[in-house]
């Protein structure tokens, strides 16, 4: 049996030890391509562009402990010693305004606190800066998608 992009596989009955309203997560088919694995594909398109205009990779994904918080896609340092956190967004189109247009206020918090958390492990903070990276279009093969860098994208206030 084949299945489309848009119909997802059966989800398979539960054992008699499963318990009742566990949630099953549908396994990607061989050779589909998933929202993890095309965000994957942005942060190291991302972080091969920045490592190539001279910033140094530190970290990926760093995430805070517990529900809520938040992640950092990309810890970078300028060559001034400057700390550049980088949050990557990736957008296939540009029907809901591409991808700069995802990073809501909210979005931009939990990106803030994810780097005051980040700096708790340094005896005095370095300077920092927020940066975004905005990718649009499909990463493949064939065609590359359209990268921007957008230095000290927003503030910590």
């Amino acid at each position: 049996m084949w299945f489309s992009r848009k119909q997802a596989a059966p989800i398979p009955p539960l054992a008699p030890n499963d318990a009742v309203g566990t949630t099953l997560a549908t396994p990607a088919l061989p050779g589909q391509i998933t929202t993890k694995s095309r965000g994957d594909a942005a942060e190291s398109a991302a972080r091969a562009y920045l490592v190539q205009v001279g910033l140094k990779f530190i970290e990926a994904n760093y995430r805070t402990p517990g529900r809520g918080g938040g992640e950092i896609d990309l810890v970078m340092r300028a060559s001034d010693g400057t700390l550049v956190f980088v949050e990557v967004r990736q957008r296939s189109g540009a029907s809901h305004g591409g991808a700069a247009a995802s990073i809501s206020a909210v979005k931009q918090r939990r990106i803030v606190f994810a780097a005051r958390h980040y700096l708790m492990r340094f005896a005095s903070a370095p300077p920092c800066r927020f940066d975004v990276v905005l990718v649009d279009g499909v990463l493949s093969a064939q065609r590359a998608a359209n990268i921007e860098w957008l230095p000290a994208a927003f503030d910590a206030s």
